[in-house]
């Protein structure tokens, strides 16, 4: 099986890395983080939360900038206390997505267990024509917390996925090769797993990653940025062969950011992290080749029809 790399027109040694921007439209100062390293092109790409409160702020910016490369980021879950959401889809019953109060549930373990695959077809569609609606010209689709992969209970909602990202010719996030959080491969059964949801997606014409990669979405204790730089320098120089994505969750630090969110300082060195020096250098001299989404949605509308 050739990597998504190589059918791209790269060579088998090529390190090919996309660098998106996560949580678009979750906030203000979110998108104004994302924004400006949408412009000065620090980020690939970016994926907006289109439940979210600012999405349509989000949207209609980067509707204006369609050269752009912005995706749906599938959401299902709603993490944080003082600030919820629920679903897009008006159109029938969503009573299996959401809490009695309406929210999406705060984890994916709970929306794993209760969620019906119906409903969440109609949510993913929703959020889809929601983007489109407001002018994006969608790039690419992936899942906030995960929650669609079945990693808490094994109760995917891939095949729900592919479908919706068939029908409108967008590449989706998944790895073809699992690999641990220290970068080694994941043991067989994991791996193997992997591979049929890989074949899965390219049996229904959509493109995937070669590898996933990221940080620890928490800080350690006291973690400092000359720690987070030297994590991130280090799994840079560990990206294999083929197309990897890594996955930031950038944010302007401001009192809007403090009055919910857990990790804001964390946020804050996402913000910068690709904007050092010495992380763009690391970039240069390692030969990785730095590409959006857009190569791989031409390659499925192109090559893949389903």
């Amino acid at each position: 099986m050739k990597s998504t790399a190589e059918q791209l027109g790269y060579g088998p040694k090529d390190r090919l890395l996309i660098i998106n921007a996560d949580d678009y439209g979750l906030c203000h100062s979110t998108n104004m983080g994302i924004q400006r390293l949408l412009e000065e092109r620090t980020v690939s790409s970016a994926t907006i939360m289109m439940p979210c409160g600012w999405s349509r702020e989000a949207a209609q910016w980067s509707a204006s900038r369609p050269h752009l490369d912005v995706g749906v980021h599938f959401t299902f879950t709603s993490e944080w206390d003082a600030m919820k959401w629920g679903p897009v889809y008006r159109g029938g019953s969503t009573l299996s997505l959401v809490t009695p109060e309406g929210y999406f549930h705060k984890e994916a373990k709970s929306f794993e267990r209760r969620a019906d695959a119906q409903q969440v077809k109609q949510e993913l569609l929703a959020q889809v024509e929601m983007a489109l609606q407001l002018g994006i010209q969608l790039t690419h689709a992936d899942n906030h917390m995960g929650s669609l992969y079945g990693l808490q209970t094994g109760h995917d909602f891939l095949s729900e996925v592919f479908e919706v990202c068939a029908k409108y010719g967008l590449p989706f996030r998944l790895p073809r090769y699992l690999l641990l959080e220290s970068g080694i491969p994941a043991p067989p059964e994991l791996a193997g797993q992997a591979l049929k949801h890989a074949e899965e997606a390219e049996r229904r014409g959509v493109v995937i990653l070669d590898y996933l990669v990221a940080l620890p979405f928490h800080a350690a204790p006291l973690e400092t940025y000359a720690q987070f730089k030297a994590q991130m320098i280090a799994l840079i120089k560990r990206l294999r062969p083929g197309v990897s994505e890594v996955i930031i969750h950038p944010s302007c630090i401001t009192d809007e950011l403090l009055s919910f969110h857990g990790e804001p300082l964390r946020r804050g060195m996402e913000l910068d992290i690709f904007r050092d020096q010495e992380v763009k250098d690391v970039l240069r001299s390692e030969g990785i080749i730095q590409i959006g989404w857009r190569e791989l949605r031409q390659h499925q509308r192109r090559f893949l029809k389903p």
